[in-house]
């Protein structure tokens, strides 16, 4: 369940990151206001996440998530590419993450 939670912290904080772009600066209040609901929901349902999972485990994992999700959406939507030496550092991001998820706690 908690990691189910930890999933929906990322997904909302992709969604409010995506509108935090389209908001222009704050200056296109549909967007802003999205992107303000969706960061509320990213840190609630990451709140509830950091009651079962490490926080060092879970908060790589958040932030390799938003990574990797927001520079393909930044790629996609918005047509902002990354050079080798960004795909590169993308991969190590999810390299460590994968290997933080798998050897770097002791459990609880």
């Amino acid at each position: 369940m908690h990691y189910i939670l930890l999933g929906a912290a990322i997904i909302f904080e992709i969604i409010a990151t995506t509108l935090l772009k389209a908001s222009e600066g704050f200056s296109k209040l549909i967007p802003a206001a999205g992107c303000v609901i969706f960061y509320v929901l990213c840190f609630y349902s990451f709140s509830k996440a950091l009651l079962k999972i490490n926080l060092g485990v879970a908060y790589a994992t958040w932030c390799a998530g938003g990574i990797v999700a927001t520079a393909v959406i930044s790629s996609v939507v918005f047509g902002q590419k990354l050079n080798t030496i960004g795909i590169i550092a993308v991969i190590l991001i999810v390299t460590g993450c994968v290997i933080l998820n798998l050897y770097g706690t002791s459990g609880h």
